[in-house]
């Protein structure tokens, strides 16, 4: 018999996940997700976890509560760890509780993981407090998805002095501000409406009972959305720290490996977008190429480094096979900064460092140490391109080519996952053409995409599809052009 997590993820910002539940995802075998649980958190699952999508959307129930219950039942008997991955908090009408009902009767083991509740903070990343000292001591949160049929007691609801929070009731709005009006509140109370709070699509209108209505009409408003009552929206605009970040609005997909997208994607969610990671590339090791010269490791004149990945994998082997480094006679040649920057956190300073991250930028460097019959190591990607090994040899250098690792294609969590997204980072053509399997070729059209140098912005020309290029060939020349996009 296995075991169920019944887990709340927050409402949509990835990093409102608390650690509990990243280490929980970390165990499941099976995972069942809902709509509004943001899919970058499916990154925490190990490789082989099977994913499934229970997303109820208006209209178009993927599958009935029933079905869920059932599913979760049958995976937990198959002796699975199962995460039931929820937007918000599983308890607060998320329906946990039936979920938890049902492997009670089965007398199956479940773990609850509180989250974050969007009433908090969809309010919070909107500006407004949900209490503030003198003007609302206390809060009031209604389901209000048939408003028409619930047994609100709109009197009492009315006379309440707090802040009233009415979720996933877009579509009885009217209702909602008219029985509040008939049954006493004042046609001035304030009023906002927040769609898809804490993501990038979050968009809100502010008014007040009598006229937000009208005001959501004129606008690009649709569910899911929060409703939000009371005097503490007047703070909307002067708390409002979310949606002035710089990236605010923008949601982005950067295609690197996992180990090279986490501060690429921090820094990017510190601005203010909304990040999604596809790993589109994984890497195989084959470091152990570099046995064929082991022995010869003391006679390079250089040892050209052409990424931070071909670092890694060159310093690991010298570890790993006990080579003590102070042996290396040759002088270090690095592509670019990042490279650089690699190689000094390994305790040695590159003698030649390129411009830009691209091969003739280097070989431009080189051009001025290297002299004829110079003994050169390249360990490096089996798919890099041969232009600077070929230069090389060309002004008469011995260069010895040892692939250390390859890349391969990644595998993409979840179909949904592209879908709200506006540009594509692209650093590398491997990132290209990996994301044409993964995603195919119409949906990257669909987007702007933003390639980091002419090398990757060549690989997309190729497929049909218009690039914006980095003017610096680095994650900070990426930052830089996606503020101006």
């Amino acid at each position: 018999m296995g075991k169920v997590y019944l887990m709340g993820v927050g409402p949509g910002d990835e990093e409102l996940i608390t650690l509990k539940a990243i280490r929980a995802l970390g165990k499941c075998t099976v995972v069942m997700y809902d709509r509004l649980a943001s899919t970058s958190i499916l990154k925490y699952l190990k490789a082989d976890c099977i994913i499934y999508y229970c997303g109820k959307e208006p209209g178009c129930h993927y599958k009935t509560q029933e079905e869920i219950n059932n599913m979760l039942v049958t995976l937990a008997k198959e002796g699975n760890t199962v995460g039931r991955i929820k937007g918000g908090d599983p308890f607060v009408f998320g329906r946990g509780g039936e979920e938890a009902l049902a492997l009670i009767e089965e007398n199956i083991e479940f773990e609850v993981i509180p989250g974050i509740t969007s009433p908090i903070a969809v309010l919070s990343y909107a500006g407004i407090p949900i209490t503030h000292r003198g003007i609302a001591q206390s809060f009031h949160v209604f389901t209000a998805m048939s408003a028409e049929k619930l047994d609100i007691d709109w009197k009492a609801v009315a006379s309440l002095g707090g802040t009233l929070v009415f979720m996933m009731g877009f579509k009885n709005l009217e209702k909602i501000a008219q029985s509040l009006i008939f049954s006493g509140k004042s046609k001035s109370t304030p009023c906002a409406v927040i769609m898809r709070g804490t993501t990038s699509k979050q968009k809100k209108v502010v008014g007040t009972l009598i006229d937000i209505i009208g005001k959501v009409k004129e606008s690009e408003i649709s569910s899911p959305c929060i409703i939000v009552v009371g005097e503490v929206v007047q703070f909307n605009d002067q708390f409002n720290w979310y949606e002035k970040k710089p990236l605010f609005g923008k949601n982005i997909c950067i295609t690197r490996s996992k180990a090279q997208a986490k501060e690429l994607r921090e820094e990017l969610i510190d601005l203010g977008a909304e990040v999604l990671e596809i790993n589109s590339i994984e890497f195989k090791d084959t470091s152990s190429n570099l046995e064929i010269c082991k022995g010869r490791l003391t006679g390079y004149d250089f040892i050209t480094l052409t990424s931070v990945n071909g670092v890694n994998y060159f310093f690991d082997y010298l570890r790993d096979s006990k080579f003590d480094v102070r042996k290396l006679k040759a002088k270090i040649a690095a592509i670019g900064p990042a490279t650089a920057k690699a190689i000094e956190s390994r305790g040695l300073m590159p003698d030649i460092v390129a411009d830009d991250f691209v091969a003739e930028s280097l070989f431009d460097k080189m051009k001025g140490y290297v002299k004829e019959y110079d003994k050169i190591l390249v360990p490096r990607s089996k798919d890099a391109r041969p232009y600077l090994v070929e230069a090389l040899r060309n002004v008469g250098c011995i260069v010895e080519e040892i692939f250390t690792y390859e890349t391969v294609c990644g595998k993409l969590r979840s179909d949904n996952e592209i879908k709200d997204v506006d540009v594509i980072v692209f650093t590398s053509p491997s990132t290209v053409k990996n994301m044409i399997k993964m995603v195919g070729i119409e949906t990257m059209q669909s987007k702007k995409a933003l390639a980091i140098g002419p090398i990757t912005e060549k690989a997309l020309l190729d497929v049909g599809i218009k690039a914006t290029v980095c003017d610096v060939f680095s994650m900070d020349g990426v930052i830089s052009k996606l503020l101006l996009m």
